[in-house]
């Protein structure tokens, strides 16, 4: 587990995730599983297109969670 990588859905987290929280979260992922924290410039290319998909697999879940109980209610 990823320390730094916080919860993007409500009620965790009170206003929609913006797409610098999933990079965010998908960068610290990526920097986790591969043991870089920064990719050498041979690394890069496979490093950077990590992060795009984790990123874009993250909105994805996102997207298609449904939040149920009071908690998870918007205010009017």
């Amino acid at each position: 587990m990823c320390r730094s990588i916080k919860t993007l859905r409500p009620p965790a987290m009170p206003e929609e995730a913006t797409e610098d929280d999933m990079r965010a979260a998908a960068l610290q992922y990526v920097r986790k599983v591969s043991g870089f924290r920064a990719p050498a410039e041979h690394n890069r290319e496979v490093f950077e297109r990590a992060v795009d998909e984790i990123a874009d697999a993250t909105r994805v879940l996102l997207d298609g969670l449904e939040v149920r109980g009071a908690a998870a209610r918007k205010p009017a």
